[in-house]
């Protein structure tokens, strides 16, 4: 498909913050409308193709409004992990549930010729299959994933051939970004190998699925680009190396001392935890049917991760709350 002007909701997020510029050299026109809740100075302001708009999308008018004469709408705002649900759950409630079908319905007055929904892997739970296929029941474990489960149905509703409408279902991101969070699962880990000396393990046998920040980037352009025929009312997994905590702590140990010759021993520290998410998804779906694989490993998230910090690119990492969500929404009173 010929679509060349996307329209991103929290574009000024973690992944945002790589796709964006990503988008805008190849010469798509970005739109990114966002709550700021944490700023937008790292966005690439003097290309001239990138639109930013402070906005909430519980303000249907404006979005309506906003998204006029654009291709594409790419919908990654949400309170986007499971603890942030602690701070308010009103809050949460309606910006990833509430918020979902009026925007849908907006978008598709504005004429929106393509609606991608991110959903999120951990829409799974826990589960003991060997590849968790598209088609496993959804087993949410907090509102987080309900929600994002609940809206998958929601957007199919109000599809047609001239509103297409596709979910994609990430899993847990990893990698640098100029918004870098550092509350996900191999980022928190690099962070403290290379600043603590020491992995702090909890639980260690679940099983997530990870995916660097790039390929996440690389699938969101094969859902602009793909013909509708292959991508309308379709779900995909988006995955790429399922492993265990453990196994991943270990990686993260193994890449920084790599990357730090000097430092003394890596300590690996497990405890227990309460966090049961345990999955392994299967992506082949995406690859059959659009040809998308993912190109970069863990171990390139983490060394990208090393080089940053070593570029001092990330600073006061365990305190500084840009980096930290629920930090960040605690500060400003989020509402």
């Amino acid at each position: 498909m010929d679509y060349k002007s996307v329209f991103i909701t929290g574009g000024a997020g973690y992944v945002g913050s790589s796709l964006v510029p990503d988008l805008l050299k190849k010469n798509y026109k970005v739109a990114v409308y966002d709550i700021m809740y944490f700023g937008d100075h790292f966005l690439p302001k003097n290309n001239p193709n990138l639109k930013i708009i402070k906005g909430d999308i519980r303000d249907q008018n404006k979005i309506r409004e906003s998204c006029e004469g654009y291709d594409v709408f790419l919908h990654l705002a949400c309170i986007s992990n499971d603890s942030s649900f602690e701070l308010n759950e009103n809050l949460s409630k309606s910006i990833n549930f509430d918020a979902f079908e009026p925007m849908v319905l907006s978008a598709k007055k504005a004429g929106i010729k393509r609606f991608i929904y991110a959903s999120t892997s951990s829409v799974y739970g826990v589960s003991k299959e060997k590849n968790v296929t598209e088609q496993h029941p959804l087993v949410p474990l907090t509102l987080y994933n309900k929600f994002k489960g609940m809206c998958e149905p929601l957007l199919f509703k109000h599809t047609n051939k001239d509103f297409v409408g596709v979910v994609f279902r990430p899993a847990t991101v990893c990698g640098y970004a100029p918004r870098l969070r550092l509350d996900l699962t191999v980022n928190i880990l690099t962070n403290f190998a290379i600043n603590k000396n020491e992995i702090k393990v909890f639980g260690g046998d679940q099983l997530r699925p990870n995916l660097h920040i790039k390929d996440y980037g690389d699938a969101v352009e094969a859902l602009i680009v793909s013909p509708n025929n292959k991508i309308e009312n379709q779900i995909f997994n988006v995955g790429y190396q399922n492993m265990s905590i453990n196994e991943i702590a270990s990686l993260v140990k193994e890449v920084v001392t790599k990357e730090y010759p000097n430092k003394e021993t890596i300590k690996i520290i497990k405890t227990s935890s309460s966090d049961n998410r345990s999955y392994h998804i299967n992506s082949d779906k995406i690859k059959k049917i659009l040809g998308f694989h993912p190109k970069r490993t863990i171990s390139m998230a983490i060394k990208d991760l090393c080089n940053a910090f070593k570029q001092n690119k990330i600073t006061n990492s365990f305190v500084d709350d840009f980096y930290f969500n629920v930090s960040r929404l605690k500060k400003i009173k989020a509402k």
